[in-house]
């Protein structure tokens, strides 16, 4: 019996190669374990930012590490809102959503990046627990978001390879890798 959490097939994604690459990043054949496993990486990264890091811009980037983890928590959600509607069956094509001008809004940099992770944190257990509870048929329902034909499986391997994304830029910037998982 096949796991319903499994590696998507490029016909559950839309043809962009970003999609594309960035599922194939990630490693292993079922995305609970790895969505689990990012909230202990998460929890580590944050531990080794020291303050004088976390409002600093490392070239080449433009974003702050603080801006990184609010963009995260964005993505978090907007990841889990696609996620709920598909797998209730709704086909309704949803928009796109534009990162740089939440970013640039910065109604998100009010709080401390203790607070960030705590927020990302209860996002992620919430889109977990969705996931976890949803029938397995759900996990194959399609609907298009920003014009791309998208299955709730492809919606959470796509939030375990963006945020995949972020933490390993972020250790690069910050010249750290932490333990990323109980496990690991």
């Amino acid at each position: 019996m096949q796991v319903a959490s499994r590696r998507p097939l490029p016909a559950e994604y839309g043809p962009l190669d970003y999609y594309s690459n960035t599922i194939a990043a990630v490693q292993g054949d079922d995305v609970m374990p790895i969505l689990r496993d990012q909230l202990y990486w998460l929890c580590e990264l944050g531990s080794v930012i020291s303050t004088e890091m976390t409002d600093h811009v490392h070239s080449p980037y433009q974003w702050t590490i603080r801006q990184v983890f609010d963009h995260c928590a964005d993505a978090e959600r907007v990841f889990g809102y696609r996620a709920m509607r598909i797998a209730a069956g709704d086909t309704t094509e949803l928009p796109p959503w534009d990162e740089n001008a939440y970013a640039d809004a910065r109604f998100g940099l009010g709080g401390t990046l203790g607070m960030l992770i705590e927020e990302w944190g209860a996002l992620r257990r919430s889109n977990y627990i969705l996931l976890r509870r949803i029938e397995p048929a759900a996990w194959d329902r399609t609907a298009k978001a920003n014009g791309v034909l998208l299955s709730v499986r492809a919606i959470a391997w796509l939030m375990a390879a963006h945020l995949q994304h972020h933490l390993q830029i972020i250790e690069q910037r910050v010249g750290v890798t932490v333990q990323r998982g109980p496990s690991a």
